[in-house]
């Protein structure tokens, strides 16, 4: 835990690997100190089709799904430790943003084989 989803605009691809987005989310979620290394999962997609208001502007828009239990402060340290770690990229004109979204403990099941 925790489960990282980044989602961007496919035209970042054109100048920032997915693999350099992806390592920033783990940096971030790492040094949040809630959660084993090993048990930080990062995923990346990237969108053709999308708009943001009126106009078609580059995004990176990560959540970060969590099990319930922590508490706002602990969501907040996390959410900008995210933040910082991807505003060290050179994005060009880029909207982020950063989202913890908790999953209940009672309904998350996991299988480790």
């Amino acid at each position: 835990m925790p489960h990282c989803i980044i989602e961007y605009s496919n035209e970042i691809e054109k100048y920032i690997k997915p693999q350099r987005m992806i390592d920033a989310v783990y940096r971030g979620a790492s040094k949040s100190e809630l959660f084993e290394d090993e048990d930080i999962k990062t995923r990346s997609l990237g969108y053709e089709n999308y708009q943001a208001g009126s106009v078609k502007k580059e995004f990176v828009h990560v959540t970060v799904k969590i099990l319930t239990g922590r508490n706002i402060t602990q969501k907040r340290k996390l959410s900008e430790l995210v933040m910082s770690q991807l505003e060290k990229i050179d994005f060009q004109s880029t909207l982020l943003t950063v989202d913890i979204v908790e999953m209940e403990k009672d309904t998350y099941f996991r299988v480790k084989k």
